[in-house]
This record gives C-alpha cells, sequence and structure tokens, in this order.
C-alpha cells in the first residue's frame, strides 16, 4: 500500500482544491491510502470527509506570507510527515510549495533505511510572481519558485505556458513535467431550476440574456474590468435585459459592491457567493466569462465547455491551450473593459456563433481534457521519481 499525503494551501473550494480532490478520490484505493491536509477553509474537507477521504487542517497555513505562523506550519507538517511516514508528499500551491519541501526535505533527513523516504512532488498551479506586485517582489517570489522547483524531486505543471516561465532556469528543465488539469462528466441542472438556485427571488422575472462566471473575489480574477465592461454595454444595448451572475467568495466582494452601485448596476450583476456544485449550474448562462489578470489551465473554462458555453475570457497562463479565438471562444487581452464589452456584443447579436463556439469547446475538453487522463499521467509520475 502506497501512503500518499497531500498538502494545499488553502480549504476554500478552488481550482488547486478540485485537483486534490480528483486525485484522493480517483487513485485506486486498494493500492494508495490518501491523508489530504488543507489550510484555512471548509469546502474542501467536507467533501472530501463526504468521499470517505481523511483530511487534517493546519488552522495557522493561510495564502499570505506570515514568517511565524509558516515556520508553524513547517514544523507541524514536520511533526505530521514523521506520524504518518508517507511514501509520496504532493503539494498544491505557491506558499505551501516551499514550506511543505522544506518539511519534506527535513524529515527525509531523518528516514532509514534511505530507500524508506518520501517522494516529494509539487504541482504548480500557476506562479505567484505573474500577480500585480512591486518588480522587487516579483523576482523574489521567482526565486523562491525557483528554489521550491529544486527542493522537490519533481515538479508538475498544469499548462506548458506555466512550463515554460521557470523551465531554463538553472536546474529546473528537467524537473518539471505538463500534466493539463481533466474533468469528468458533470450532472447538469435543467436551465431553469439552475437559475431559480443562483436568484430564487426573481429568476423567473429575468427571461433576457444570463451572463455568468465562477470566480473567487479577489483582485487575479479581474472582475473590476468586466464590470466597467458592462457599464459599456448597458449603453450600447439599450432594451436588451442582461443578467450578470459571479458565483464564488472572496476579500474583494465590499469593493466589489461598491463598484456595483457607483456603476449603476444593481440591477444587472449579482454576487450570489459560494454555491455547492456550481459547475451543474452553468446550464443558467448564455455566455460565459473569465477576466483574470492571471491563470494557469483553470478548471472553470474546462467546465464552461463540458456546458456548452461561449467563452469571453482573456489570453492569459494556458487558457490559449484550451480555447482558440473565434472558434471555439473569443481570446481577449487583460485589463480591457473596452475588448471585453467588444466580444460580449459580438456574442450577444450571434446566436449561430455561440452555439458554434460552444459546440466546439465542448468536443475539445471532452477529447483532451479527462480526469482519466490526468491521473494516468500523475501515476506515471509518481513511478518514475526515483
Amino acid at each position: 500500500m502506497v501512503k500518499i499525503v497531500y498538502v494545499v494551501t488553502k480549504g476554500r473550494w478552488g481550482g488547486a482544491q478540485k485537483y486534490v480532490y480528483d486525485l484522493a478520490t480517483n487513485l485506486p484505493p486498494k493500492r494508495f491510502a490518501i491523508l489530504v491536509v488543507t489550510g484555512q477553509g471548509e469546502q474542501l474537507a467536507q467533501k472530501l470527509t463526504a468521499s470517505g477521504v481523511p483530511c487534517r487542517t493546519l488552522v495557522r497555513l493561510g495564502r499570505d506570507i506570515k514568517f511565524f505562523d509558516d515556520l508553524a506550519v513547517g514544523w507541524e507538517l514536520y511533526r505530521l510527515f514523521k506520524t504518518e511516514q508517507p511514501d509520496i508528499i504532493h503539494l498544491n500551491s505557491s506558499k505551501i510549495g516551499l514550506v511543505g519541501a522544506l518539511a519534506g526535505r527535513l524529515y527525509n533527513l531523518k528516514v532509514y533505511p534511505p530507500m524508506r523516504r518520501a517522494k516529494i512532488i509539487f504541482t504548480a498551479h500557476g506562479w505567484a510572481f505573474n500577480e500585480d506586485r512591486m518588480w522587487l517582489a516579483r523576482a523574489g517570489l521567482k526565486i523562491l519558485h525557483w528554489l521550491t522547483v529544486l527542493i522537490c524531486h519533481q515538479t508538475i505543471a498544469v499548462a506548458e505556458t506555466t512550463n515554460r516561465q521557470l523551465t531554463h532556469w538553472p536546474g529546473a528543465n528537467h524537473k518539471i513535467t505538463v500534466i493539463r488539469n481533466g474533468v469528468s462528466r458533470i450532472e447538469f441542472t435543467e436551465r431553469a431550476a439552475a437559475q431559480h438556485a443562483l436568484l430564487s427571488d426573481s429568476a423567473s422575472q429575468r427571461q433576457g440574456l444570463w451572463i455568468g462566471t465562477i470566480s473567487e473575489l479577489h483582485k487575479n480574477k479581474g472582475l473590476t474590468y468586466l464590470f466597467q465592461a458592462l457599464k459599456r454595454l448597458n449603453l450600447d444595448c439599450q432594451g436588451l435585459t442582461l443578467t450578470v451572475i459571479v458565483i464564488g467568495e472572496g476579500e474583494e466582494r465590499k469593493n466589489l459592491e461598491k463598484q456595483i452601485r457607483k456603476l449603476g448596476l444593481e440591477n444587472t450583476v449579482f454576487l450570489v457567493g459560494q454555491k455547492n456544485d456550481a459547475a451543474s449550474l452553468l446550464t443558467a448562462f448564455d455566455i460565459f466569462t473569465l477576466t483574470s489578470i492571471t491563470e494557469a489551465l483553470p478548471y472553470v473554462l474546462l467546465e464552461a465547455g463540458l456546458a456548452g458555453l461561449p467563452v469571453v475570457t482573456t489570453a492569459v497562463g494556458g487558457v490559449p491551450e484550451i480555447v482558440t479565438s473565434m472558434e471555439s471562444g473569443i481570446l481577449i487581452k487583460p485589463r480591457q473593459p473596452a475588448e471585453i464589452a467588444k466580444a460580449l456584443q459580438f456574442l450577444i447579436a450571434r446566436p449561430d456563433k455561440r452555439a458554434k463556439f460552444g459546440s466546439r469547446l465542448r468536443q475539445k475538453v471532452r477529447r483532451e481534457f479527462s480526469t482519466a487522463r490526468m491521473v494516468k499521467q500523475t501515476l506515471a509520475v509518481y513511478s518514475s521519481v526515483k
């Protein structure tokens, strides 16, 4: 029996958490014993517990850098590794990558005989140096990411773009493998029921076009640019009823609510919070948007593809590996409200293009981005590391 400890920085549901959930619940239970360790947030642990996967929560583990908390988390992980004696330590997200790798190396120093030492795997779900930060902070983060790759036995990049950004650094080339995210079949809710689940009070009265996204309320997701674009659409598309839904929660809620009021979009844009099985509600939408400043290979675009939705999305990270512009969606530059408005206007006016783009995206996702493929390739990495 192979013992795997998965560690992820946040417990709140998102792309990295879905990745961990899919691996933990799809590995053969007769061959693998799984333990998942999460940081702050409850959604991942709740889903895993319901699926019979044991979990531990480190209450001091969060996204922000806090030296003494991070030091304590590293020590907690070291002690946990001593107790659990894992064969594989699989780390997820930037923050825990370095902290967990150091704890794993410290654990391995104490293990005898050497063949019992844990394999340390890190999955890069994106690089923190791509976020909006001062150049000095970005440079420091890039060095820290490079050190993480060197300390770990193997790194998995979820997109070719993610791989290219660091693979040319000394010692990194042979230590990074690209395995794209994958999705499985989704039980979609019927459209009217999905709309009612999102807007229970007024869904039946809003029979126009529905535009939606699943997004953490964070600056990286670029929602402020989407709202600015919607203001332009309200001016250009008089007489058209738009309902815009944002599924998700996060630290930017108050700022986004303030912007919605300032732009006069209170009757158009609805922040509906976190929803269980949010992907199943994608049938509520006619168009899906993702206006992020930085991404790796977002699950939400794969899920929108399975729903057959046309997408308007920024061409960041591995997004162009999923969407081909003007064939299976529309790619735009980040931070460009005018481009977002133009792309939405194009799809709003052309139902035939919406249907064609959505169909092509569904075909590509089904063909190239399956959970089974992702699990198989990950198992190959586990086996190849010496």
